[in-house]
């Protein structure tokens, strides 16, 4: 999915890990945030650089992401975890704060499922562990997958398309790593015992936000938020109000649902 363009203080780097040669973009300095990307690929939005002025944010690109360096190893979303808990490892990361968005939530639910000792909080965006009753729609063009992913799609630019190698590269992977049914997403939800903040936006039409009630009632420590006429690419829709969250969360976690000047429920 994407996110509009904007002027970033991300840096480009490279970590070796399992064989593959990972790019990732990090800013910033604080308390480690990675970020697992959609499955459009490591585009950033707005609410990236807001997060940046309070956390070390770290995007890793999935291994199999890049141009020409297809991966055939990965079987399941826990195993292409694997291989980016090692990168963060390598980069001297042993705990951190995982944030997913859409595949990138799912693939962050199992690599938390995977490695919970790696895992201090967890933020799950519009996450795709869980299929929609009737399936995820259809999406024939980029065109058309813009108009789906946002809630006012003429206010973003929307992703350049990719090369047909390239975007047949990354659906290999997808259709092998996204194997796990829904019986077993729900079993092993219990098993993920960290705080989390599970987010959908109330207009979202490819992860309708119905779904989050699946994640509530099976997560011991999962909060469910509703964001407001924001769509599946809900911290682009609404940076300011997505990072806004999510850094409360981060700083006071599973107590950043009271407010601090009284008792009430944040709106």
């Amino acid at each position: 999915m994407t996110g509009t363009l904007v002027r970033s203080s991300f840096q480009e780097k490279y970590v070796d890990s399992d064989g593959f040669h990972i790019r990732y973009l990090e800013a910033s300095s604080g308390p480690p945030l990675i970020w697992m990307h959609t499955a459009g690929g490591l585009r950033r939005s707005r609410a990236h650089e807001l997060l940046a002025e309070k956390y070390r944010v770290i995007a890793f690109e999935a291994p199999g992401y890049a141009p020409g360096q297809p991966n055939e190893r990965s079987q399941s979303l826990a195993e292409l975890g694997s291989i980016l808990v090692n990168a963060a490892n390598s980069i001297g990361l042993e705990r951190f704060n995982l944030w997913g968005t859409s595949f990138g939530g799912a693939l962050a639910l199992w690599t938390t499922i995977a490695f919970p000792d790696s895992v201090e909080m967890l933020i799950l965006d519009g996450p795709g562990a869980i299929q929609p009753p009737d399936g995820f729609p259809e999406v024939s063009t980029p065109e058309e997958l813009h108009q789906y992913l946002h809630a006012h799609p003429e206010r973003h630019t929307p992703a350049p398309p990719l090369e047909p190698a390239l975007l047949s590269q990354r659906r290999a992977l997808l259709h092998r790593v996204n194997s796990e049914s829904r019986e077993d997403v729900e079993a092993r939800m219990a098993e993920v015992n960290v705080p989390t903040l599970v987010i959908f936006g109330t207009s979202d039409r490819l992860t309708p936000p119905e779904l989050g009630r699946i994640y509530r009632e099976n997560m011991p420590r999962a909060h469910l938020v509703l964001l407001y006429d924001a769509g599946h690419d809900a911290a682009a829709d609404r940076p300011e109000a997505f990072a806004s969250l999510v850094a409360d969360f981060l700083e006071r976690g599973e107590a950043f649902i009271v407010t601090r000047k009284s008792s009430l429920l944040n709106p």
